[in-house]
């Protein structure tokens, strides 16, 4: 991994081999329950830059393998959400 703290959005993606949409559908507010999709998976700067550390990176990570690992796919991402929390 890059010795950097935070990294981008496309940084991560290319990382995880998650596709940034995924990424930012993930992080944001849902617009039926107003709360965000999974909790805590950014930084953002203060005009709303996504950042990741370390923790984002971690939890995006097991967002991935619970969502598309093997065979089992779940494909629900609040069941994911619940099973993260």
């Amino acid at each position: 991994m890059i010795n950097k703290k935070y990294l981008n959005i496309s940084e991560v993606s290319k990382i995880l081999q998650i596709e940034e949409y995924k990424i930012r559908y993930w992080d944001s507010v849902d617009p039926k329950t107003n709360k965000y999709r999974i909790e805590g998976i950014s930084t953002k700067s203060k005009g709303g830059t996504r950042y990741f550390n370390k923790e984002n990176i971690k939890k995006l990570e097991k967002l991935k393998s619970i969502l598309y690992d093997g065979k089992n796919h779940i494909y629900s991402i609040k069941l994911a959400d619940k099973i993260l929390s």
